[in-house]
């Protein structure tokens, strides 16, 4: 399970101490789902990067399965992020020079070779994404709803407990929209996997489960 107890995350300013998360706390237990909601700048981005391990939090603690990533330093971190947790964004920041199939097997390759098991769980998720005749295409190649799909079925080849997905239908259309959420959903349902989505759009929160808002910092019951 997640647990998110009491975090906050300050930066010094000129005029202070700006507090952009005050005491979050959450719980997302194996296989929930959450959507967060929130005008900008209410810090929604700032919660996904530090329960993502990216970001430190100034107080409070994040734990995924029992482990605190932050206890550990910063090789260990990366390799728990790496393994643990999938990340899908608003870009979908695939390498343009890589085929579909590549980019979907980039996080295996932080270990180095990518073996044939994993190979073949990409291309069974390029097919489960509806882009299996597309799977040798470059990003350049793919509309903008084929890449989104193609970071998807990334953010989840190495089976993560954890799938965090901050605005990944910004950039496309309703019916696109619509699409990539249901995607996200059935998915995580399928793996076992915790989901959690930072979104502008009512019908993706909806449609992800359990919705709560953010406002000034502080993350509605």
């Amino acid at each position: 399970m997640l647990d998110v107890d009491r975090i906050t995350k300050t930066y010094p300013a000129a005029s202070g101490v700006v507090r952009v998360l005050d005491e979050v706390s959450l719980c997302l237990p194996a296989g929930g789902r959450l959507a967060v909601m929130g005008p900008s700048g209410s810090g929604k981005s700032t919660l996904l990067s530090m329960i993502g391990a990216v970001e430190e939090p100034s107080g409070g603690r994040v734990v995924l399965d029992g482990i605190d990533p932050f206890a550990a330093d910063p090789a260990g971190r990366a390799a728990f992020r790496n393994r643990k947790i999938g990340f899908v964004f608003q870009e979908h920041h695939l390498l343009d020079g890589c085929t579909a199939l590549d980019n979907v097997l980039l996080p295996a390759l932080a270990s180095g070779a990518v073996p044939l098991d994993l190979v073949a769980r990409g291309t069974r998720l390029l097919e489960r994404v509806g882009l299996a005749a597309r799977r040798a295409h470059l990003p350049g190649e793919l509309s903008g709803g084929e890449r989104q799909r193609v970071a998807v079925a990334r953010a989840l080849v190495l089976s993560p407990r954890l799938i965090l997905a901050d605005e990944p239908t910004g950039q496309l259309d309703s019916h696109s929209a619509a699409e990539i959420t249901e995607l996200l959903v059935e998915l995580a349902e399928e793996t076992g996997g915790m989901l959690m989505v930072v979104t502008h759009d009512e019908a993706v929160a909806a449609r992800v489960g359990e919705v709560r808002h953010l406002r000034d910092g502080r993350l509605e019951p």
